[in-house]
C-alpha cells in the first residue's frame, strides 16, 4: 500500500545515493517528501530532490517558505514514517542525546510516525565508542537503524560505514509500518528452482522465477519475524535483512539445508519449485553427439520430500506448502496437503504464478477455504503470512 515517507538527508558524501532511493520509493508507488540540512545541500542541490520527489524541498536555506513556519510540525504529522539516509555521526548524536538545534533534529524531535536512520561514515568514526553508545540509545528509544555495510569507502579507506544501498533501504522501509504479528519467529523459506545436473552444462529445472518466495521471506521480515532463506536459481532479488541466506541448487542440496535448520524453526514455508526427479546417472563430462543419431540414456530416481520430511519431525515447525497445479488445482491441493499432514497449502495454477509477476491464489486448511483475487506477489504474500499469524496465534 503506498506511503508517504518523509526522507531527510543530511550533509554526507552519500547524499549521492539518496537520490536514487527517491526514484525508488516513487516507483513503489509512495508519496515522497525531502528535508535537507544545510550541509546536505552543499552535496546535492535541493533542485534534484524537488524533480525526482515531485514535491518541495525543505532545508534550511529555505524553511522559510513554511507560511506558518511550523514545517518540522506538518511534514510529520503527514508522514507515515521518516527515515534519515545518509544519517552522519553528528545527526545520530543530537537525535540520540535530545538536541533540536536544526531542521532535521527539529523533525525527528517532533515526530509522531516511526523514525528509522542509515548511518554513514568512515570506519572509525562508526567504530567510535561514542558513535556506538548513541546507536546504542537510538535502538533502545525505539529508533530502526538500518546499519552500514562494509567496503571501500570515499575517504579511501575500507571497512563499515558505507551507507547501505538504495534498494536494500526501499525494500527495509516497509518493515516500519507493518503489524509485528510473527514477531520472535524463526521463519524457514525456501524459493527458486532446483536445478538437476544432467552433466556439467545441462540440467533439470523449471520456470520458477522465485519472486513469490522472495515475497514470503519479505513479508515474514516485515511482520518481525527472524528469516531464513534457502534457495535454488532466482531471477528475483533476495530480500534484504534476513537472518541467513543459502544457495541450494541441487533437491538434495535444499533437503539437507532444510533439515539442519528445520527443527530449529517456528514455521517452514516451502515455496521452492524443487524438482521430483534428480539425474541418476549424471555424466562427469559434457555430453556429446556421437553420430549414431540416439540420444543418451537419463536415468531419473526421485528425490526427497523436502516438505514432507519437515513435517514428519518429532517437534514439526508449523508447515506450509504450494501446489503448483496445471488442472484439477484444489482437488490435487487438497490431497497433498493430507498426504504431507501439514495444517496449510497455498494452491495456484502454474499458467498464472510460475514466471509471473502476480499470482491468484487459495488457502486451504484444514477448517477453510479462501480463494484470493488475482494480485501481485507481494499482497498475495502479505495475505499467507496473516493466515500463518492468525493459525499459529491459535495453536498457541
Amino acid at each position: 500500500m503506498p506511503k508517504h515517507i518523509l526522507l531527510g538527508v543530511s550533509g554526507g558524501i552519500a547524499a549521492y545515493k539518496s537520490c536514487e532511493l527517491v526514484r525508488l520509493l516513487k516507483k513503489q508507488g509512495h508519496e515522497v517528501s525531502v528535508a535537507m540540512s544545510r550541509a546536505a545541500a552543499e552535496f546535492v542541490s535541493p533542485l534534484t530532490f524537488q524533480a525526482l520527489s515531485g514535491n518541495p524541498v525543505l532545508s534550511e536555506t529555505h524553511d522559510g517558505a513554511a507560511a506558518d513556519g511550523m514545517a518540522h510540525i506538518r511534514l510529520t504529522r503527514a508522514a507515515d514514517a521518516f527515515l534519515i539516509a545518509p544519517a552522519t555521526a553528528n545527526t545520530l548524536a543530537k537525535i540520540a542525546n535530545g538536541i533540536a538545534d536544526n531542521l532535521l533534529t527539529n523533525l525527528a524531535a517532533a515526530r509522531k510516525c516511526p523514525l528509522a536512520v542509515a548511518p554513514a561514515m568512515n570506519v572509525e568514526m562508526w567504530r567510535n565508542p561514542a558513535n556506538q553508545r548513541n546507536i546504542a540509545q537510538l535502538v533502545s528509544d525505539g529508533l530502526t537503524v538500518f546499519p552500514p555495510d562494509a567496503g571501500d569507502l570515499a575517504c579511501g579507506e575500507t571497512g563499515e560505514g558505507r551507507m547501505a544501498e538504495p534498494a536494500a533501504l526501499a525494500d527495509l522501509l516497509a518493515d516500519l509500518w507493518t503489524p509485528k504479528t510473527l514477531r520472535g519467529k524463526k521463519v524457514l523459506v525456501t524459493a527458486g528452482a532446483t536445478f538437476e545436473a544432467i552433466d556439467p552444462v545441462r540440467g533439470i529445472t523449471n520456470l520458477s522465477s522465485g519472486q513469490m518466495g522472495a515475497e514470503l521471506a519479505r513479508a515474514c521480515r516485515a511482520a518481525g519475524a527472524q528469516v531464513t532463506l534457502i534457495h535454488g536459481q532466482m531471477q528475483a532479488a533476495l530480500p534484504a535483512g534476513l537472518h541467513e541466506t543459502v544457495s541450494a541448487v541441487s533437491a538434495q542440496a535444499m533437503y539437507e539445508a532444510v533439515m539442519a535448520r528445520a527443527a530449529d524453526s517456528d514455521i517452514f514455508v516451502a515455496v521452492a519449485a524443487v524438482a521430483d526427479y534428480k539425474v541418476k546417472n549424471a555424466a562427469a563430462h559434457k555430453l556429446k553427439k556421437d553420430g549414431s543419431g540416439r540420444p543418451p540414456v537419463i536415468e531419473l530416481e526421485e528425490n526427497p520430500d523436502i516438505l514432507a520430511a519437515a513435517a514428519a519431525l518429532p517437534h514439526p515447525p508449523f508447515c506450509v506448502g504450494f501446489a503448483a497445479e496445471s488442472r484439477n488445482i484444489l482437488e490435487y491441493a487438497r490431497a497433498k496437503r493430507a498426504k504431507k499432514n501439514i495444517p496449510l497449502i497455498v494452491a495456484n495454477d502454474v499458467a498464472v504464478a510460475m514466471g509471473k509477476a502476480g499470482n491468484q491464489i487459495t488457502l486451504i486448511d484444514a477448517a477453510r477455504e479462501t480463494v484470493l483475487p488475482h494480485c501481485g506477489k507481494a499482497e498475495a504474500a502479505a495475505a499467507i503470512v496473516g493466515r500463518i499469524a492468525e493459525m499459529t496465534v491459535e495453536a498457541v
